[in-house]
């Protein structure tokens, strides 16, 4: 009992970021901590353990360092495709986070109603719902 306690533990220990370009990782923190904020992205790499950091790392280098940094589209345009794919994908969670990253990248109710509104009539009135409860929620506790 005390040897799986021991490797439990072991399991959990905070791990180190381990990323393949540096540089991609590094600028990729940087938009990652502005659009999430830095509160929730500083608590996600804080509790990585060893089989998460890997997952930690490939998101901050790949997704927000080269796909987020490109200068093909200004962030409030990435963040609203964000929210139609989230939204389409019922991905409630991460709906939310990605709410409030809008909300931070400029996005006004207004826009983010008309993204919802659009998600209802071609992803299905159950998706749009779930999208409107969600960015309710968000707008609540941002007291908007």
């Amino acid at each position: 009992m005390a040897k799986a306690k021991a490797k439990a533990k072991t399991a959990t220990a905070k791990a180190k970021p381990n990323p393949r370009n540096k540089k991609l990782y590094d600028e990729g923190m940087k938009v990652r901590k502005a659009v999430l904020g830095k509160g929730y992205v500083d608590t996600s790499m804080a509790s990585a353990d060893d089989f998460m950091m890997s997952f930690q790392d490939v998101t901050t280098e790949y997704c927000w360092g080269y796909v987020w940094t490109r200068p093909g589209l200004p962030k409030k345009t990435r963040s609203m495709l964000n929210l139609a794919m989230l939204a389409a994908l019922n991905r409630g969670p991460e709906l939310k986070l990605h709410v409030n990253g809008a909300l931070n990248n400029g996005l006004t109710k207004e826009e983010i109603k008309e993204i919802f509104l659009q998600v209802a009539i071609y992803c299905g009135i159950p998706a749009g719902l779930d999208a409107f409860k969600t960015a309710r929620e968000v707008f609540k506790d941002r007291g908007l």
